[in-house]
């Protein structure tokens, strides 16, 4: 077989567009076997170059990516419109393999039956909180009544978890529903949570901590040294230009002194990772821009943002809670900087080489390590008083360790790479994001009462949101020359940058339970955290479903078709591309 023989794709027979065949989840049970006599040559040596390399390869991207699923899923909802709402079921036939079997029922069915197995996560969750609750009931019936403070924190992440279910119904995004859920909480009574606020700061924090760790992970060097002019100009142009104009603005119109303004701006101007890894993995299944490096720019883009923004939000707020001189205060960013680069990188060291590749448990391990680090970064500069340093350390941590698993990982075969990426801290991180993402917008959600709402607040807040939004659109835009994109391609990078969501969770929130913490309770400051938190949720609800919404129906129509393609930053891990929103966003 000729190399050219071996990389030509089959013809896709249902959508007619070549690439990967695609095949049903029975299929990929039958991969293995197939696929272990392609990897070997009449003499039983490995694969080489060519068309069995290429035949290995596409058999562990179609086993390992839940996108090649979504392709399936896609392919049969076209089908399924165009034979009057048909859907072919697959059902199992005797000697193996699938058949697919045409089923007209209701609709509510027919989407039940093609996301079934991505719906089924979330149904086991539920199962796990009912056998638990159970559990609980048996053996510590105080503590797990009803109406007892942890269950109804308990129920208040099960209630936002099912409603972000619900919304993606709509084609909205699942954050919406979690977080009308918890204003709904909040609103008939139910979210007193007297005694356990250390309980909701702590999960608070375990977000926030989340966030910034696969941040690190997501950063790729491979892809600055391409890119770095293009991604310093798309971070840090955009992010100056709104935080500058959402400052002036709260100053103008709420009367907010410049540092609160700037605060809020850094909260405000942070790209939502969950909104845009879930449109980019639905563009990579479209093979939508792989080849213009639109996906490494937007990747890149998105990480440096989120790190630029939670660090100097991270310096600003301990500037403005600081009790200290005014030099102190002005050294609290160095300071900061120093503790938060050094503990970063000697912890990320540690975990380069603790435990070892070959320990039996090495990735549960350095998941364990991974999240403590995190931890010890962020809770540990609250202590010491300089809150910037967290941030920092924990973005650094993760960035340091990931350099030496990478060199690691380069080391493996395919099959060790692909048994390795299936447990890795990503995606063990991923996983844990999916158990708090309900928790932090529930709980960003239960601070909104509608009974201490200030109109003005409101208006001046949804403006605010508008002139730094178009304020980041036109830098951005100004930011994309100087490569070779189109002038469609460079308007969807800068649209990329729209949907604000994850970051306002997690950072919307720090500045209100700072000023509740103070050991002196000032109003002037509760009242601007307030204003602070309000207007990040008015981000979130103005942004998240038009910024998604926008770049899923522009993509066909700004982007260039391309092969499948493998990108170096397509492998970036940032928090949360759930697959339940692959189709439903």
């Amino acid at each position: 077989m000729t190399q050219e023989q071996g990389n030509t794709a089959p013809q896709d027979t249902l959508s007619g567009n070549s690439g990967p065949p695609l095949h049903t989840k029975l299929d990929i049970q039958k991969f293995p076997e197939d696929y272990n006599k392609a990897r070997t040559d009449g003499n039983g040596t490995g694969v080489g170059a060519g068309g069995d390399a290429s035949a290995t390869q596409n058999a562990a991207t179609i086993i390992l990516t839940p996108t090649s699923l979504n392709s399936t899923n896609t392919t049969q909802q076209n089908v399924a419109g165009n034979n009057g709402g048909a859907l072919p079921v697959p059902v199992p036939v005797p000697g193996g393999g699938v058949q697919s079997e045409e089923y007209k029922g209701p609709k509510w069915w027919r989407h039940l039956v093609l996301h079934w197995s991505l719906i089924s996560e979330h149904v086991a969750l539920l199962v796990i909180f009912l056998g638990l609750w159970a559990m609980a009931w048996i053996l510590l019936r105080e503590f797990s009544a009803p109406q007892t403070v942890i269950m109804r924190i308990a129920f208040l992440f099960v209630g936002a978890q099912l409603s972000g279910i619900l919304v993606t119904f709509a084609h909205l995004p699942d954050m919406l529903g979690m977080l009308f859920f918890g204003v709904l909480y909040a609103n008939l009574g139910l979210a007193n949570f007297e005694g356990y606020q250390g309980f909701e700061l702590f999960l608070r924090e375990m977000a926030l901590i989340n966030i910034m760790l696969l941040a690190g992970l997501g950063l790729d060097g491979e892809a600055f040294k391409r890119l770095w002019l293009m991604i310093l100009r798309l971070t840090l142009l955009p992010t100056i230009a709104e935080v500058a104009a959402i400052a002036g603005l709260a100053y103008l119109t709420l009367s907010m002194p410049w540092l609160w303004g700037i605060t809020l701006g850094l909260v405000i101007t942070a790209i939502s990772p969950n909104v845009v890894v879930t449109v980019m993995l639905k563009l990579k299944e479209d093979r939508l821009g792989l080849n213009s490096g639109i996906h490494t720019l937007i990747y890149a883009m998105t990480t440096c943002n989120d790190v630029v923004s939670i660090f100097m939000f991270g310096v600003i707020i301990s500037v403005i809670f600081s009790t200290t001189s005014l030099t102190q205060q002005v050294l609290q960013g160095p300071i900061g900087i120093g503790i938060g680069l050094v503990f970063g990188y000697l912890y990320g060291m540690m975990l380069q080489f603790l435990p070892s590749r070959n320990a039996t448990y090495a990735n549960g391990l350095r998941f364990v390590l991974t999240i403590l680090g995190g931890t010890i970064a962020v809770m540990g500069s609250r202590v010491i008083g300089y809150t910037s340093a967290g941030a920092l350390g924990c973005v650094t941590t993760a960035f340091i360790a990931r350099i030496g698993w990478r060199r690691e990982e380069s080391k493996l075969t395919p099959h060790q790479l692909q048994a390795h990426q299936i447990a890795s801290v990503p995606k063990r991180l991923d996983l844990l994001w999916t158990f708090l993402k309900p928790v932090s917008f529930a709980l960003i959600g239960k601070e909104i009462n509608f009974n201490v709402l200030q109109g003005h607040v409101i208006g001046y807040g949804a403006l605010l949101v508008l002139v730094g939004s178009l304020f980041r659109l036109g830098f951005a835009y100004l930011s994309t020359y100087g490569g070779n994109l189109s002038r469609k391609e460079r308007a969807y990078i800068t649209i990329s940058g729209f949907p604000k969501a994850t970051v306002q969770a997690a950072l919307g929130p720090v500045a209100l339970d700072l000023a509740r913490a103070a050991s002196v309770a000032n109003e002037a400051q509760l009242a601007l955290a307030g204003n602070v938190l309000i207007i990040s949720v008015l981000a979130i609800i103005f942004t998240a479903p038009l910024g998604a919404i926008l770049m899923l129906r522009l993509a066909p129509h700004w982007l260039k078709h391309g092969d499948a393609v493998e990108e170096a930053a397509t492998t970036t891990t940032l928090p949360e591309a759930p697959a339940n929103a692959y189709k439903r966003t």
